[in-house]
Parts: structure tokens; C-alpha cells; sequence
């Protein structure tokens, strides 16, 4: 069954989750890290539209197959620097809220690695993907074979 596109309905709701694209790329945060943290909270919440968008979207920021195949199990690898797992771990707490919650430690380790804006941004980013990615699962978006 066919669902709806939130951009045809709501307009205005797709329009603020442009924005809040458009404020996430003002960061200035290296794009290769955004795709990665997209790409694992995509993961985390199942979303095969969002996971796609986000592989390619990575590939296209320079980003290494290596890295966008195993972000998935990043703790197993040695390919991820310390700042890069610090934002990862913060992504997965994050994302899994109700579990519980982020730790002191994840938080020192992102103040340590970002400074509190840095934090505040990252927060803004995961909290922005896991919003695309209930759009996307709520209205069955697919990826489109290549």
C-alpha cells in the first residue's frame, strides 16, 4: 500500500526538516562525520531509506567503503579516532533515549573532543536523523536500486 509523502501533505513540516538540513551543513562539521552519524542511527532505527541516502551521501564526502561497512560495529575496528567514536557513542545513546539516557562519561568525551556547542550541534544532528528516519519508516520510503 502506497502511503503519503509528508512534502505533499505537509508542506510546512518538510520545509522545517529542510532547514534544520541547512543548519546542520552550517556546522561546519567535516561531512564525512555527518554521514557516519546518519548512517549508524539509521541503522540503529532500521531505516533502509535513510542507511542508503546516507552510504552514498558518504561516499560522495570522500568517506571509505572500509568505514561505511563496518561503522555498524565501529568498537571492533581501529579505523575510527577517538573523536569520531565519541560522536558515535553519543548517536547511539542518544537514539536509544529510554535505555538509559547518555552517560557522564559520553559526555565528558564529547565536550572533551567538541566543546559544549559542539555538543548542543551534535545533539541537533542526531535528533534531526532520527526524525527523517520515523518520517521514512512511518511512509514506507524505499531506496532506489542502482
Amino acid at each position: 500500500m502506497e502511503r503519503i509523502k509528508i512534502k505533499d501533505k505537509e508542506p510546512l513540516v518538510y520545509d522545517v526538516m529542510i532547514m534544520a538540513e541547512k543548519t546542520i551543513h552550517s556546522f561546519g562539521f567535516d561531512p564525512r562525520l555527518i554521514a557516519l552519524i546518519k548512517l549508524r542511527v539509521s541503522q540503529i532505527n532500521g531505516c533502509g531509506y535513510c542507511m542508503d541516502m546516507h552510504s552514498f551521501e558518504g561516499r560522495k564526502a570522500g568517506e571509505t567503503d572500509q568505514r561505511l561497512f563496518t561503522v555498524g560495529a565501529w568498537w571492533e575496528t581501529d579505523f575510527f579516532t577517538e573523536k569520531e567514536q565519541a560522536a558515535l557513542k553519543l548517536a547511539e545513546q542518544v537514539t536509544r533515549i529510554s535505555e538509559k539516557g547518555v552517560s557522564d562519561k559520553v559526555y565528558e568525551d564529547v565536550i572533551h573532543h567538541f566543546d559544549e556547542q559542539g555538543f548542543a550541534q551534535l545533539i541537533f544532528i542526531i535528533n534531526t536523523i532520527n526524525s527523517w528516519n520515523r518520517i521514512a519508516i512511518s511512509t514506507h520510503m524505499k531506496p532506489v536500486r542502482v
